[in-house]
């Protein structure tokens, strides 16, 4: 009987010198503010003091004011091709919301939808920009959503692609409560008590490339580089921990769909995994006279995966006139009224 206890007893602690041996293996320090600053910000780069917060903000052309508003995990970046196609029509306005990319954390926790959404109005209103357009992904996207909500007088109009925040119908399954709380590998993993504290120090590299997996649909288009910026800006000084902050408060919102009259563009991915095209079909409802585009071949984040297409899209409908040949051939259907 002895014997086998010590057989087992030594099976349990090679099992757990095993573990701390992969941990150590994915032990991850924070990367400093200044090497993070000096990898990913550009010459448009500016940081402006809002509420107190040093907002990584990036600014391209001149003419109306556009902003474009990332999603959860995200920064600034995943607006690059945009940015450059909008910007000899546009002044385009991207930010990198606190707690995620060259921002950082914020010491007071503003990270609720109404905090950002108050962070960009009161950008806006320290860059001078009396009214503007807005564009959001995803949490972004309900970042738009409560803007307009708040200051309807403000938006010019709306572009809402794989947004959060579609209203949920009156009977409702539990299957689409959770739909509409984001079922992403990420999302699972942070919510859950022991995982989260891992990842505050154990953080690998092919989480973050499983999660572009989840968000694309061509996942040929997911490159090393990109790859690397999003586990980069995630190891940015405080990120982690403003992470799990983030989603362990409450979804704090408050649409308005009665007072959203502004021009409105629906952008979806068809092969959303993560906010599935029905939620595309509860926001169109919602919002009369609003215009639903969705694109077959794309994922979550149809402005990265498919940016020619998606900008042209957009370009049109804010009014700019595209060459025939801006583009070959978008695979896209149109919902008009």
């Amino acid at each position: 009987m002895m014997v086998w206890i010590k057989r087992i007893g030594k099976v349990i602690l090679t099992l757990l010198l095993a573990l701390v041996f992969f941990l150590l293996l994915l032990y991850r320090n924070d990367i400093s503010r200044e090497e993070v600053d000096q990898k990913y910000a550009t010459p448009q780069s500016h940081f402006i003091n809002v509420n107190g917060q040093n907002v990584h903000v990036r600014i391209m052309g001149e003419g109306d004011p556009i902003l474009l508003l990332h999603g959860s995990f995200s920064s600034l970046h995943t607006w690059e091709s945009w940015q450059e196609e909008l910007s000899p029509y546009f002044m385009t306005i991207s930010l990198d919301f606190p707690g995620h990319g060259l921002t950082g954390p914020d010491d007071l926790q503003r990270y609720s939808i109404k905090d950002y959404s108050h962070l960009a109005l009161t950008l806006a209103e320290n860059l001078g920009l009396d009214k503007f357009h807005v564009a959001g992904n995803s949490m972004g996207g309900a970042v738009a959503l409560q803007m307009a909500s708040t200051r309807p007088d403000k938006v010019l109009s709306l572009n809402l692609i794989d947004a959060s925040g579609a209203p949920m119908p009156s009977i409702r399954s539990l299957d689409e409560e959770e739909e509409s709380q984001g079922q992403g590998l990420i999302f699972r993993l942070t919510s859950n008590p022991i995982f989260s504290k891992l990842l505050l120090k154990c953080t690998p590299k092919f989480l973050f490339a499983m999660n572009m997996k989840e968000v694309y649909f061509d996942s040929d288009k997911i490159t090393s580089d990109k790859i690397d910026r999003y586990y980069e800006l995630m190891l940015r000084d405080g990120n982690r921990q403003a992470t799990l902050d983030r989603l362990s408060i409450p979804r704090e919102y408050d649409f308005d769909f009665d007072v959203v009259k502004m021009p409105t563009l629906i952008m979806w991915g068809k092969e959303d995994k993560w906010i599935p095209l029905k939620q595309a079909y509860l926001i169109e409802n919602a919002i009369p006279g609003s215009h639903l585009v969705v694109f077959e071949e794309a994922g979550h984040v149809p402005m990265e995966e498919l940016p020619t297409e998606t900008v042209a899209e957009y370009l049109s409908f804010l009014g700019v006139e595209i060459r025939k040949d801006y583009i070959k051939g978008p695979n896209y259907l149109t919902h008009v009224y």
